[in-house]
């Protein structure tokens, strides 16, 4: 019997898990779903980096538990699987309480889904038909002294939601994220807009030795998802045989998460690390 867990990863500054190189305006943009264009951290990502910070470990407790190196990688797979890192709320900028930490019906749907997996019990999903509108827990910061909420340049007509609050009691209760009083909950046609409009965008440069001028080609923009991003991955744990030695499902996410622990959770995920992007805490969802 696999162990199957829940991670909660909370962008501590910008999150920059890039595909290498774009073809619009922005040169290095995030990775995204492609049906969906959710932003996501590929498991990849996360299970190289716990790797590496495994690398400690005998050689073959590190096979056994992570799989062998790329040249022998026929041999054998790994006893831990990680999956990609799907975001589930997005921060937006907001008139009152400095920003909002968005959602929208789809993205708690599907979260709610994969946290059922992992034996968690996370609230029923508000519905919302009117695009126009935002769903709000009670008293929420964001609706300042009116009845409407400002996100970026958007204008929405608020109300309040029991079931919004519950997310909030909920997700306070297990991650970092100080999403109490901050809790929005949008279209899904609206969410997608604010995929595409509300990342961070940046310009980088490079500067020329001797004339402290940009250097010829050295101007490129970055896309990040903003600090404070939450983002959610499945973790699987199987048995594992290596030489002979027999290690329980239990036994593979005890060293897995041993790993995880170290230094308080926090990883460095994704690109751009050097200039301070994806630094990450990660907890376990209870």
């Amino acid at each position: 019997m696999s162990h199957v867990a829940l991670l909660f990863l909370h962008a501590l500054s910008p999150l920059h898990a890039g595909t290498g190189q774009g073809i619009g305006a922005i040169d290095l943009p995030i990775a995204r779903e492609k049906a969906t264009g959710i932003p996501y951290l590929p498991g990849s990502s996360l299970k190289g980096v716990l790797r590496d910070r495994a690398s400690a470990w005998d050689r073959d407790t590190l096979f056994a538990v992570f799989g062998p190196d790329t040249e022998n990688a026929s041999e054998h797979a790994g006893a831990v699987q990680v999956g990609d890192a799907k975001l589930l709320l997005l921060p937006v900028r907001s008139l009152y309480g400095v920003f909002a930490l968005v959602a929208s019906p789809y993205l708690l749907e599907r979260f709610r889904r994969e946290a059922l997996m992992a034996g968690l019990q996370p609230p029923g999903v508000p519905g919302l038909q009117d695009p126009t509108q935002v769903l709000l827990a009670p008293g929420s910061r964001l609706l300042g002294d009116g009845e409407k909420v400002y996100l970026e340049d958007l204008d929405l007509k608020a109300q309040g939601e029991e079931e919004v609050a519950a997310w909030e009691r909920w997700l306070a209760e297990r991650t970092e994220a100080p999403v109490l009083g901050r809790l929005a909950v949008v279209h899904d046609d609206l969410m997608g807009f604010l995929l595409e409009t509300a990342t961070e965008v940046v310009a980088r440069i490079r500067l020329d030795d001797e004339t402290k001028t940009v250097a010829k080609g050295a101007l490129w923009y970055e896309e990040s998802l903003p600090a404070e991003s939450l983002l959610y991955a499945l973790v699987r744990a199987d048995r594992s045989f290596r030489k002979g030695k027999e290690l329980p499902p239990e036994g593979v996410w005890g060293l897995f998460r041993g790993v995880l622990e170290e230094g308080g959770g926090v990883l460095q995920l994704g690109g751009k690390a050097t200039v301070g992007r994806g630094l990450c805490r990660i907890v376990v969802g209870r």
